[in-house]
């Protein structure tokens, strides 16, 4: 029999309930129990803990958020962090870790990994930036949501003959720009793969107004680059990544917009909304694929590695492999978007 502990970090993500879901049901099959940490690596370190039953599990398949709560918190700043997570582990009779988490999570777990302690991580991330899979659970849904925030915008934006920025989350990364302006029909989009100017940016709403399109729709990662010479101060969180809140792209690049065009101009955060909410079908099958094969991987004795789906495939990534590294958004959408401004 093995005992599995699972918990969840980074940033929520519609689809966490699904897997943690799949993982306990598959554990069930095979007679193995699952322990469940409470808000992320808090609850390893000071160990709230609690017993997953399959009535744990009951109804939660569509549920958003988590029922595990989630954190981000990162316990190598503390070796008695690390220590705490040792013992805990020996002290619940775990035989590894599994973790439902974003990039900081391999990080920590390739770390946890040195220190003895086993695990496979199930990438988590609307972001869609893990190294080690096409997709992450939660992209689907935010995507979707960012689709149906376009087609409303429309609307509004062409009742009123404006320009409309509109800022996604994506803190290195523009897959949910792209794929939602792609999905939501925007007529510029901007992601920090693809370098721009934002006088070319004008120039081509300035076009569409002359063809007789009295409104234009731009779509923006949060972590594309502000408009100017580069020279940004850029405040950074307690794993290293940006503040991107603070940076305000939307905002600024809609008022360089308004004077290099002189059309009104207004900008929307979608903001958390993007995190929230039910998970779609897609998201909902990933996350069982994913949590599922998370067991069988653990199974078969494989460990310390990302559990992932590369062309419809489920794939095995070890952490030292996945560890640093950004999967990038693919250009070749970039292009086919493209093709539409």
């Amino acid at each position: 029999m093995k005992r599995y502990g699972i918990l969840c970090d980074g940033g929520d993500a519609p689809g966490i309930n699904a897997a943690i879901r799949a993982v306990a049901r598959a554990a069930f099959e095979e007679d193995d129990e699952v322990l469940g940490f409470q808000d992320g690596f808090f609850g390893l370190v000071g160990n709230d803990v609690k017993i997953i039953t399959k009535h744990t599990v009951s109804g939660i398949l569509p549920l958003g958020g988590s029922i595990l709560g989630i954190s981000r918190f990162n316990p190598l700043k503390d070796p008695k962090h690390i220590q705490a997570i040792k013992e805990n582990f020996k002290k619940n009779a775990l035989t590894l870790l599994i973790l439902i988490g974003d990039r900081d999570t391999i990080t920590i777990a390739n770390k946890l990994a040195d220190e003895g302690i086993p695990s496979i991580v199930i990438p988590k991330t609307i972001d869609n930036d893990i190294y080690g899979t096409d997709y992450s659970i939660g992209f689907n849904t935010a995507v979707t949501k960012i689709g149906s925030a376009l087609d409303d915008l429309h609307s509004t934006a062409s009742a009123h003959h404006r320009v409309m920025v509109v800022e996604t989350m994506g803190r290195e990364t523009g897959w949910l720009a792209l794929f939602g302006g792609l999905a939501g029909g925007a007529d510029y989009i901007i992601i920090p793969e693809v370098p721009y100017k934002i006088e070319e940016v004008a120039a081509h709403i300035e076009r569409r107004k002359k063809e007789g399109k009295n409104f234009s729709i731009v779509v923006v990662a949060e972590g594309a680059p502000l408009p100017g010479d580069g020279n940004e101060n850029i405040e950074t969180d307690e794993f290293g990544h940006p503040v991107n809140r603070k940076r305000r792209v939307g905002y600024t690049i809609m008022e360089h917009l308004e004077k290099l065009t002189h059309i009104k101009s207004r900008t929307t955060v979608l903001g958390y909304i993007q995190r929230g909410g039910t998970p779609t079908v897609d998201d909902r099958i990933l996350a069982t694929r994913l949590g599922v094969s998370a067991v069988k991987f653990a199974s078969e004795g494989k460990f310390n590695g990302v559990v992932g789906v590369k062309e419809e495939k489920i794939v095995f990534t070890p952490l030292s492999e996945s560890a640093g590294k950004i999967h990038r958004a693919d250009k070749k959408f970039y292009e086919l978007a493209r093709i539409f401004f």
